[in-house]
């Protein structure tokens, strides 16, 4: 088994085909999108597939240390995660090809108008996996 992020982007990748933000839904059509978002997580932890997902707020700050005394805020001008991701999931599968799979599926998660967002998601396997391809 390997582990894969399965990370959401706001922005910074391709737009989605159904690319209206969710802050422009309806409460139904987000209610709808967490639905979807709970039960492909159910579904992947009745195959052990499941690690971890977390939705993320908008609000966040960069902090790096300068060597001694409060370390330096600021809230720009760098590209900030707060603007680029919007959440997570964490998978433990078989095969990169099963990342990819799921990650399609997630990707079909409902938007405004109850239609599939089909929005690009980015696959990543933790740091010391490779992935593997099968025929």
């Amino acid at each position: 088994m390997a582990k894969y992020l399965l990370l959401k982007h706001y922005r910074g990748a391709p737009a989605s085909v159904n690319d209206v933000p969710m802050d422009q839904w309806t409460p139904e059509e987000v209610s709808a999108h967490m639905r979807y978002m709970n039960d492909f997580a159910a579904k992947l932890e009745g195959t052990g597939e499941f690690v971890d997902s977390q939705a993320l707020s908008p609000q966040g700050t960069f902090v790096r240390s300068d060597g001694e005394g409060r370390p330096p805020i600021t809230d720009g001008p760098f590209a900030e995660t707060k603007d680029l991701i919007a959440g997570w999931m964490v998978i433990d599968v078989e095969t990169y090809e099963r990342a990819l799979e799921l990650a399609g599926e997630l990707s079909a998660a409902p938007g405004a108008g109850g239609k599939p967002i089909h929005e690009w998601l980015e696959v990543r396997p933790f740091y010391g996996v490779c992935p593997t391809t099968t025929e």
